[in-house]
């Protein structure tokens, strides 16, 4: 019995992606860039299966914060790339250096069980939340429980509660359920290094592949 829990436990994919980094202007004056995550996945820690959402730096920063106080130091967390006061949104080599560093913080934190077992880290991967709603969500001092935010699809960020709320009942994402097992195993067979993000900071169309199995947002 035990030998099946090991076969299924190893036949279980995790997959994600940082990549589409893309300007986004606040004013004249403030700009910064954010970088799609991808997510494919047949994990039982994770009930919708593909998901696309947009983060930046500080979010990243902001999630490891979370984790690493949520996980009471029960474990060394991974690094994300250093904070560079010198970060240029035009110099193409440190927003790639930078992305890399990103999955790479993803690809490893998404390995650990008491992580993954962490609201933060979900909402963060798969809600359209903000940090503040998230931190709210995940301390159960929303109307709305992490499983509905996760699956909600719709605005980027939502400006209330009632907002969520009403967008539950009509952008709900029904993923694994609705689009069945044929078309995770099609999303989980993409060739991961065929999917490396290139550089792309005018914000051009994504891959049609990724836009019919993951949405978008």
């Amino acid at each position: 019995m035990s030998e099946e829990n090991d076969n299924a436990e190893d036949q279980q994919v995790i997959s994600v992606w940082v990549r589409d980094p893309r300007i986004q202007k606040n004013d004249f004056w403030h700009a910064y860039i954010d970088y799609e995550i991808c997510l494919h996945s047949n994990s039982v820690y994770f009930t919708k299966k593909i998901s696309i959402v947009r983060r930046r730096y500080s979010e990243f920063v902001w999630l490891r914060q979370k984790l690493q106080a949520n996980s009471q130091l029960m474990l060394k967390l991974p690094e994300l790339p250093p904070k560079n006061p010198f970060f240029n949104l035009n110099n193409a080599q440190q927003i790639t250096e930078r992305m890399k560093g990103l999955q790479k913080f993803l690809e490893q934190a998404v390995q650990s069980p008491v992580l993954l077992s962490d609201s933060c880290l979900h909402l963060f991967l798969q809600s359209q939340l903000s940090t503040s709603k998230m931190e709210a969500c995940a301390a159960g001092r929303t109307r709305y429980t992490v499983a509905q935010a996760v699956q909600c699809r719709g605005l980027r960020r939502f400006h209330s509660e009632e907002d969520l709320t009403k967008n539950l009942s009509t952008s709900c994402d029904s993923d694994s359920d609705s689009q069945g097992p044929k078309l995770q195993i099609k999303a989980l067979a993409i060739n991961k290094a065929a999917s490396t993000p290139s550089l792309n900071l005018m914000g051009t169309n994504q891959e049609e592949i990724l836009s019919c199995l993951c949405g978008s947002t």
